[in-house]
């Protein structure tokens, strides 16, 4: 399908895209990677009267640290977040999250802020950052602002990005020490997850001292498994793994589509969350 007309500018700088955000509001759409746009366009499920093209700014790609924090640039695709050895040391779940997204392609195109910004609940980075305590940095007309994981995803794609804001930034505190694993089902290879859970783990004396357990796909946005994190804590071996792990569902609200039940999906987070857990804790 051939998506409606609209006028296209590409600014050379965040200030000037911001401006031009700025001056179409809700008619304007952001294009980073363009591999959730461009789907919407052509489907015409969006009509915005502009485009504006932030692939050629300057220093919104790359990955840098910041103390104990590590800081993506927006338009950083999948690709480089995968390859990158700063976050394959200090943010090890993202990068193994990020390589089981839809295909080579697509990683090479997408973007990580874009992916963030659609905030599709069954994506797999959202609930990734959420369990990661990521904040992301947006600026807008007002300056910049630093909103957490927690609270930037707000309904089914919907974000609480401003139509005059722009994302220019994820910073992830370094999960170094932490036992990490994403497990996900799908029907087929590279389509969206039916489930999706992503592990983050701290182990003391042998037993779960601490874990972070984000959901993809559960709820008109990711959650956190919050029951079965505060079930972990003490947690020595696969059967108490799997005692907590009966809780994952609580509090979701599983949608009913062609794939699946909410029955099924319930199900699902049960068993990937005791999967997911034991393979980050290395109890699997």
């Amino acid at each position: 399908m051939i998506p409606p007309a609209f006028d296209y500018v590409r600014p050379t700088s965040v200030d000037e895209a911001v401006r031009a955000l700025a001056g179409a509001g809700e008619d304007a759409k952001v294009l980073a990677g363009g591999q959730s746009l461009l789907p919407l366009l052509r489907l015409r499920l969006a009509f915005p009267e502009l485009v504006v093209d932030v692939g050629r700014i300057p220093g919104l790609r790359g990955v840098r640290e910041d103390g104990d924090t590590l800081v993506i640039g927006a338009m950083t695709t999948h690709h480089d977040v995968v390859h990158d050895p700063l976050v394959r040391r200090h943010a090890g779940l993202l990068a193994a999250a990020t390589a089981t997204v839809a295909d080579p392609a697509v990683r090479h195109r997408g973007t990580l802020a874009g992916s963030l910004a659609h905030a599709d609940p069954a994506g797999d980075l959202p609930a990734v950052v959420l369990a990661l305590d990521g904040e992301l940095v947006a600026q807008g007309p007002r300056g910049r602002r630093t909103i957490a994981a927690r609270d930037f995803f707000v309904d089914y794609l919907q974000s609480s990005l401003e139509p005059d804001e722009l994302l220019v930034e994820v910073r992830l505190p370094k999960s170094d020490g932490w036992g990490f694993h994403y497990e996900k089902f799908h029907r087929v290879s590279q389509s969206w997850a039916m489930v999706g859970v992503a592990a983050l783990v701290r182990r003391d004396d042998g037993h779960i001292a601490e874990a972070r357990i984000g959901l993809t796909n559960m709820a008109a946005t990711p959650l956190r498994a919050t029951a079965t994190e505060q079930a972990l804590t003490g947690a020595g071996d696969a059967e108490a793994v799997a005692r907590a792990a009966e809780s994952a569902a609580e509090g979701t609200h599983a949608s009913q589509d062609a794939s699946a039940t909410p029955e099924y999906r319930e199900h699902l987070t049960r068993v990937l969350t005791r999967r997911a857990v034991l393979a980050a804790a290395g109890m699997g």
